[in-house]
């Protein structure tokens, strides 16, 4: 019996090792650089978290951050930068609590940010924005009205802070939505950058690295024109947790 229950267990390992490879892989086209994101000297209290062998990281944001697109939970951006983290940073306990939700812009995600600060207690908050605020047409006026809100939660509460710009779309989108659009997440992409060096926030410049995701399949967004597909998470995710790594060791 006991022979069997080791027979069972190792034929159970081998079964779970090619699903824990798969979710870890990333497209062969995709440049993963720690340059894309830039600390701006405002991640001490992330670096001190990593010194004591634990991060807590909070991802607010939109449906990026929530994982729409990717074919399975496990294959969206929040598990994949947590499984990414934990290998750059080995001996660290990692967590990477994931809400995002789908369709918010800055203003949805400023006005729940208090309670999921509270709820967490991260260390580090990485904030994606931009996206929704463009498709929606908010003016830039509103738009940094809500960021500074959000800034004053961030701050009161003294975590660190990444915020992560708007994705690239395709050139060639089929969506007429979607379509020219680029310019104006291009243009929020620049500002977002400015007012985290301003305030002292990290920052990713997700959209400038899309730029160089030509290799990928519709450059890593899904056929709806917005979402990312797998590719593009596992490419985004690798960046992430390498610019992240790096500016925390």
């Amino acid at each position: 019996m006991k022979s069997a229950v080791l027979a069972f267990a190792a034929a159970s390992l081998t079964l779970a090792t090619p699903l824990a490879a798969q979710a870890q892989t990333v497209p062969a086209a995709c440049p993963v650089k720690a340059e894309n994101i830039v600390s701006n000297d405002g991640l001490s209290r992330a670096r001190a978290a990593v010194r004591e062998g634990r991060l807590t990281v909070l991802a607010m944001g939109s449906s990026s951050i929530e994982g729409i697109g990717a074919s399975r939970r496990e294959l969206g951006f929040v598990p994949l930068l947590e499984q990414g983290l934990r290998e750059r940073l080995p001996g660290v306990e990692i967590t990477v609590v994931n809400k995002g939700i789908g369709g918010e812009t800055a203003k949805e995600t400023a006005d729940r940010l208090e309670r999921e600060i509270v709820a967490s207690r991260p260390d580090l908050v990485l904030w994606q924005l931009g996206t929704n605020d463009v498709l929606r047409d908010r003016s830039m006026d509103d738009f940094f009205a809500d960021f500074r809100r959000g800034q004053g939660v961030l701050d009161e509460a003294g975590v660190d802070v990444v915020l992560i710009d708007p994705q690239r779309l395709p050139d060639n989108a089929r969506n007429p939505a979607f379509q020219g659009r680029n310019p104006a997440l291009s243009e929020i992409s620049r500002l977002i950058a400015l007012e985290g060096g301003r305030v002292g926030y990290g920052v990713q410049h997700r959209f400038a690295a899309m730029s160089g995701w030509s290799g990928l399949d519709r450059g890593g967004v899904g056929p709806d024109d917005l979402h990312l597909n797998d590719p593009g998470y596992a490419c985004w995710s690798a960046n992430t947790a390498e610019g992240l790594a790096a500016a925390l060791r």
